[in-house]
């Protein structure tokens, strides 16, 4: 241990009182032995410190920051240099707002396009994933302050996130939902990693002793500190045992007393409690070190900003230009309609929500664009309602336009934390906006804006799609820039985006509704699952469109890595992202079609030819072994494939490739659907067969009293009538507030009233409500009104009395 000597001074209460935070977002001090305490705050994409009365969940106002583009739009540059210029602003101003632990990247997959926080994720790849977060991190932690990686692991769906039991097989956990961990903690060296709220095969993450000790410790090496989600921690000694250092946020002292009891009864040994507290003095040892000299309180906010704006233009994704509607001509009269240009959509919501520094307007944007605005028209309601005066207005001005900007998308409370999108569609209101301009105007351009994959039946009516995603404060200018071509668009989609809902391969089993979710389309997730079961998509992973051309050429496969050429055939500049796909000739054991392994973005001039080299590594040929337990290598021969997207492959090459000689790990005759990859619809018996064991039962059992894990939502069947008829109240207050507009409120009911488990009332409320306390809710909503409100009120006073006696 490197700071034995501190801890031996320190009492058995000070060490445990280190374990839990000091408030919202402050760990514990001891003054008497110089450990300070450190400050964590929400960064994914902008520093999130509240400035007072701090709260998770975005209510209060922070100070301001600058708004970078989400992850879910960065990812479309594929370009990790770029991430990692993001992370370096980053940590700039967190060490500015002296915050110790920026809470970011968040790198869970995007299983489905309805998870309500894919706009804070990268990819649904892992290897895309992994290597933009590992370039974040390091930008971040090149101050010297920390990155905190989340949220670990198999978190991919928003409600009910704080029960739900994910049940995933080993070697699609290992493959698919790890993979983008271990690039990130292994290359971008994160001190610390955030545990999900979900369960994993029926056992809480921060508790799995699994997944925190045998991989993250024991496999990947990880010596950094583990921080619960806000208030994710189930069995503080559970999981204390299995590494959780830090829990978020405070207890007010209770789960302190818990570690004290552990260590006392023998339950837990006290060198577990030691070896937790010298990681966590080591992140606060080491992170406070940039604030014990000389450091720069105050950041350049242009210069944040000017960069904003530069990495929002390489992230916009041109998707759709007929008849070389784009780039629009100087002078060119273009008619400005739909809500967002006036309001732009710019970051999402939740905990991620940055106070921004300042904020670009389309419409002040224009006039310095060289075209010729005629008017601005909003067209439709925000949030869905049918307008139809707005629509006639906007039809007016678009006959009068040589191209229609029509900027729609999807608004700030369908896409946020906590909740899950009810479907994949973009309000009705906007397409009805769409169909009715393109009878008065074909020459429609579409700037869209949204975190995730949306249905486009509406494609046919427009001549020019340019996806924005989140593009930060600066987007509105960035993506003003590319509409005139001063920006050769060369974003690349870092998600596929299907024709209807329907064909993803989760969508018969997303979300979780009860008890858990059954990930039974296996490692299929994304372009995994459309190219190997033939599906046609919209858009596939990876495609953008640029405003030049690329030829590529002259593939030569070595041992270590693949070369090529790529000449810029076009007139202008630009730049491509070149993609290193690999399939196996085998059939032997189940695989996708293809897998990515590798990506490089490389800048060209007109005309211009570069050489790329893409190395392999041991992420090249690997798979999860459910035998062996370990990764090996199938010796076969593998093609080598170069592409501009995961279904345009320019050249290919084969490569021989020696085995580890494992024993095939699948009985291929109990496994059809794997070994087809057509897992959309996959029966019980045989993902059964995959797992190894049985499928837990996935509903409430309705008899049972319920308890600490159990929800506000399944009051609904609750013995006691007081429960019954809180149901019902906060079904209507959600309702009435919908109706009247309030949906941003009528969301925060959902997702930190509805769907949070009874033990989150008293692990949010920073000690207002203990674990005794909850006990006499418990027996109310179970039908002991009388008893419960005497325990309730007993135990509330000797809350009180102890506080008091410690003041």
């Amino acid at each position: 241990m490197k700071y034995r000597e501190i801890i031996e001074k320190m009492t058995l209460e000070e060490k445990a009182s280190l374990m839990s935070g000091k408030d919202f977002w402050q760990t514990q001090d001891i003054e008497r032995l110089g450990v300070n305490n450190i400050f964590l705050a929400d960064g994914p994409h902008g520093i999130r410190k509240q400035a007072e009365a701090a709260d998770h969940l975005g209510l209060n106002e922070s100070i301001p920051a600058t708004c970078f583009p989400t992850a879910a739009t960065v990812a479309n540059s594929w370009n990790t240099e770029l991430g990692e210029k993001i992370g370096q602003y980053l940590g700039e101003e967190a060490v500015a707002q002296k915050v110790n632990v920026l809470l970011g990247p968040g790198i869970n997959m995007k299983r489905d396009p309805l998870c309500g926080r894919n706009f804070e994720y990268f990819s649904e790849d892992p290897y895309h994933a992994g290597k933009m977060a590992a370039g974040y991190i390091k930008g971040i932690q090149s101050h010297g302050i920390s990155a905190c990686v989340k949220h670990f692991a198999a978190n991919n769906q928003e409600e009910r996130r704080m029960s739900i039991d994910t049940i995933v097989d080993e070697r699609t956990l290992r493959e698919i939902y790890l993979t983008a961990f271990e690039i990130a903690i292994k290359e971008g060296q994160t001190k610390t990693v955030m545990s999900s709220y979900n369960m994993l095969n029926g056992a809480y993450t921060n508790e799995n002793l699994h997944l925190m000790r045998e991989i993250l410790r024991d496999e990947w090496k990880f010596d950094g500190v583990v921080v619960t989600d806000w208030g994710g921690s189930n069995d503080r000694v559970a999981g204390l045992i299995a590494g959780n250092e830090l829990e978020m946020p405070t207890t007010a002292g209770e789960t302190n007393k818990e570690i004290v009891e552990a260590v006392k009864s023998g339950q837990i040994n006290e060198e577990v409690l030691d070896e937790c507290v010298d990681r966590l003095l080591d992140l606060i040892f080491t992170t406070e070190e940039v604030f014990e000299k000389p450091y720069k309180k105050e950041f350049d906010i242009e210069e944040h900003h000017s960069v904003a704006q530069q990495v929002a233009e390489e992230s916009i994704v041109l998707l759709k230009n007929e008849d070389n509607i784009l780039p629009l001509k100087k002078g060119k009269k273009v008619a400005t309609i739909g809500d967002f240009a006036k309001e732009a959509r710019y970051q999402g919501a939740g905990s991620s929500i940055v106070n921004p520094t300042m904020l670009d307007s389309t419409l002040d944007s224009l006039e310095l664009s060289g075209l010729e605005n005629i008017g601005f028209e909003p067209g439709f309601e925000r949030y869905g309602k049918r307008n139809r005066n707005k629509l006639e207005k906007a039809c007016a001005l678009a006959k009068e336009a040589d191209v229609v900007l029509l900027y729609i998308g999807l608004d700030e409370v369908t896409e946020a934390e906590g909740l899950d999108r009810q479907n994949m569609k973009i309000p009705e209101n906007q397409i009805e906006l769409l169909e009715a301009v393109s009878k008065v105007n074909q020459n429609i351009v579409v700037v869209l804006s949204c975190g995730s994959a949306v249905e486009m039946p509406w494609i046919d009516n427009v001549k020019g799609l340019v996806h924005g995603y989140l593009s930060g404060q600066a987007g509105a200018k960035a993506i003003l820039r590319v509409l005139t071509g001063e920006v050769n668009p060369s974003g690349k989609l870092a998600e596929t985006y299907p024709f209807k809902y329907e064909d993803t391969p989760a969508y018969h089993n997303f979300p979780g509704k009860e008890v858990s979710v059954e990930y039974r389309e296996s490692m299929f997730i994304g372009y995994r699952y459309y190219d190997t079961a033939n599906v046609n998509v919209l858009f596939p992973f990876g495609f953008g469109l640029s405003y030049t051309s690329f030829e590529y050429s002259d593939i030569s496969v070595h041992k270590d890595k693949v070369t090529f050429s790529i000449t810029n055939t076009g007139d202008v500049a630009g730049r491509e992202a070149a993609q290193l796909y690999v399939s196996c000739q085998s059939d032997a054991i189940f695989r996708p079609e293809k897998e990515l392994k590798g990506f490089k973005k490389v800048f060209l001039n007109a005309g211009e030819t570069k050489t790329i080299s893409i190395p392999f590594d041991d992420k090249t040929f690997r798979y999860f072994n459910v035998k062996t337990n370990k990764w090996e290598i199938e010796e076969a021969t593998y093609t080598i494939m170069i592409g501009a997207s995961s279904t345009d492959i320019r050249l290919t090459d084969a490569l021989f490739v020696e085995g580890t000689n494992a024993p095939i790990p699948y009985d291929k005759t109990v496994l059809p659907s794997y070994y087809t990859g057509k897992v959309n619809h996959v029966a019980v018996d045989e993902f059964e067969q995959l797992l190894g064991r049985k499928v837990p039962v996935s509903t409430w059992d309705r008899t049972k009293p319920l308890g600490y894990n159990d929800t506000i939502a399944q009051c609904k069947y609750a013995k006691g009538a007081v429960a019954r008829f809180a149901y019902h109240l906060i079904n209507f207050a959600h309702s009435f507030l919908k109706k009247i507009g309030k949906r941003e409120t009528a969301n925060l009911i959902m997702m930190s009233v509805y769907h949070m488990p009874f033990r989150g009332i008293a692990r949010m409320t920073g000690g207002i409500v203990n674990m005794p306390m909850l006990d006499g809710l418990l027996m109310i909503v179970n039908g002991q009104f009388f008893k419960g409100l005497r325990h309730f009120l007993r135990e509330r006073r000797k809350m009180l009395r102890v506080a008091k006696s410690t003041n």
